[in-house]
């Protein structure tokens, strides 16, 4: 069957291979009939909670199975799922599930502690589920109803009400940052998550032997790529909650992966890490997202691992994936981000929607069916980003809408393209986006700064480095009080690198921070 919605991704597999590995974490591990069954329980449960079509299910979890089911559990019950990344702190998550009006949150015990107090003021979450807790037991601050994770996954299967879901309905909510300083939600269609897993499949040739190994968060949408993926092909995916680039090495030796994706900053780690034999041996491709790797960690990984294909990758949450450079062309091309992937086609355009010549710097625009529907409950900037694709035939009445990405590129004659840079301030950090209002916002809640500008600085290993320039609010602050104020406030992602501490900040002639000469100032 055609696979219309996120787990129905699980069916064929489920189906022809049944007793094979499908997910493990930890001592954890499933069968592709074993993962079936736990999410059919999972959405069994859901709909017992009342659940209905469309409503937000926010997964708070590190990379567990429970996790993965609550993720295609939600999928089967009709709901739209929310991975919400761990590693944020609880006034970030809060505003998420605010943002949404997440019905149900998924989280533990632990986690639960952390962030109650910053969620008295989100009457949308009625429902708690508690991996690794009961619902017997005390919970502080608790909405009106909480389950178990056991409690939950119990009863027999039952279909959820309501009409048969369509693969143009929403599936997922991926938050990123936005550029006014608060994250944004991008949502994702079945149709979305489904045709990206079939395309990115495509390319890399996966297939039912293939294990791969999952480094990324699963709130990143390379990281959650590699499950459906995986399970859009019947392959076995083993999940890491990554720590140390040892913790990477022994599970690729003890698994015998064969496909690992990671970002810049996590490759530096791994191109210096002790690679023995038997954790090499298995590896079919390598492949880098998130930013530009550098060159001389691509031949490190190169020499450690000879027999693998490496794949060079460009994409952005609101159309998921958009180009690879293939393995064979990444000697003679290093620095393209190579040509459309499968089921999608990259435009390289000016302003006014014409289409650029050779050569010719302009915006990278993606269309096709994996362009997402929109920011949630944000209208603007959903006008600003999601626009009208460039050569559309003028007599259709309803216009079909692309991604303009904010990126400048080029296309050389071969239709290879080429990234040039960004046409926002955006910050891209370590495999992420990072809004420079966000960092502000937390430097001015320390107190210690008067005026603060965040900007992203070229670093090699992570693509960006965060640099805050500032005016203290004393005279005896210091740049290690600011960097400690923020660490307390962000995670460590966001978290500058470097804190350059003035007098004064430039300004424009109409008053506003002149971020141009702010940026010529800490790069002389």
């Amino acid at each position: 069957m055609v696979a219309r919605t996120v787990d129905e991704l699980l069916l064929p597999a489920a189906r022809d291979f049944a007793d094979r590995p499908a997910l493990t974490a930890g001592a954890a591990s499933l069968s592709y009939a074993e993962v079936l069954e736990g999410v059919r329980s999972t959405a069994a449960g859901l709909a017992r909670l009342g659940l209905r079509r469309g409503e937000r299910v926010a997964v708070f979890l590190d990379k567990r199975v429970e996790t993965v089911l609550a993720f295609l559990g939600t999928s089967r019950a009709g709901g739209v799922f929310v991975p919400v990344n761990p590693v944020l702190k609880p006034h970030q998550v809060a505003y998420i599930l605010r943002d949404c009006a997440v019905r149900v949150l998924v989280t533990t015990p632990e986690r639960w502690v952390g962030i109650a107090g910053e969620l008295r003021d989100c009457p949308s979450v009625t429902t708690l589920v508690l991996v690794g807790g009961t619902d017997q037991e005390p919970v502080p601050d608790a909405p009106e109803q909480v389950v178990g994770w056991e409690a939950l996954t119990c009863g027999a299967d039952a279909p959820s009400p309501g009409p048969a879901p369509v693969d143009t309905d929403v599936a997922a909510i991926f938050y990123t940052s936005g550029s006014t300083g608060m994250p944004k939600g991008v949502v994702l269609s079945h149709r979305n998550i489904v045709v990206g897993a079939e395309s990115v499949s495509e390319y890399l040739h996966n297939t039912e032997d293939d294990v791969i190994l999952a480094a990324l968060p699963f709130s990143f949408d390379a990281g959650f790529s590699q499950l459906t993926t995986a399970f859009s092909r019947g392959a076995h995916l083993v999940l890491v909650n990554y720590l140390f680039p040892a913790d990477v090495v022994r599970l690729c030796a003890r698994y015998r992966v064969t496909g690992l994706t990671c970002v810049p900053p996590l490759w530096i780690q791994l191109a210096s890490a002790a690679w023995p034999a038997e954790a090499r041996a298995s590896l079919r491709y390598f492949a880098n997202t998130g930013g530009r790797l550098p060159k001389t960690t691509m031949g490190r990984l190169r020499e450690l691992f000879p027999s693998a294909d490496p794949y060079l990758m460009y994409g952005l949450t609101e159309a998921f994936r958009s180009t690879y450079l293939d393995p064979s062309q990444v000697d003679a091309r290093p620095d393209s981000i190579g040509k459309a992937i499968p089921n999608a086609e990259i435009i390289v355009a000016r302003p006014d929607g014409t289409v650029c010549d050779d050569d010719e710097p302009g915006e990278l625009v993606h269309r096709g069916p994996l362009v997402s529907l929109g920011y949630w409950n944000d209208p603007e900037r959903t006008a600003a980003r999601f626009r009208p694709a460039p050569g559309a035939p003028a007599e259709l009445p309803l216009t079909e809408l692309a991604v303009w990405s904010g990126d400048s590129v080029v296309r050389d004659s071969e239709g290879f393209l080429y990234f040039v840079g960004r046409q926002d301030e955006m910050i891209k950090t370590s495999g992420y986006r990072v809004s420079p209002t966000e960092v502000e916002e937390a430097a001015y809640d320390t107190g210690l700064v008067r005026d603060v500008v965040a900007i992203g600085v070229p670093d090699e290993a992570l693509g960006q480095r965060i640099v805050v320039v500032a005016v203290r609010a004393r005279s005896d602050v210091t740049d290690a009080d600011v960097v400690a104020g923020l660490r307390q406030r962000l995670p460590l992602f966001m978290v500058p690198r470097e804190v350059v501490l003035l007098e004064d900040l430039p300004r424009s002639p109409n008053g506003k921070f002149d971020r141009v000469a702010i940026r010529a100032e800490v790069s002389a």
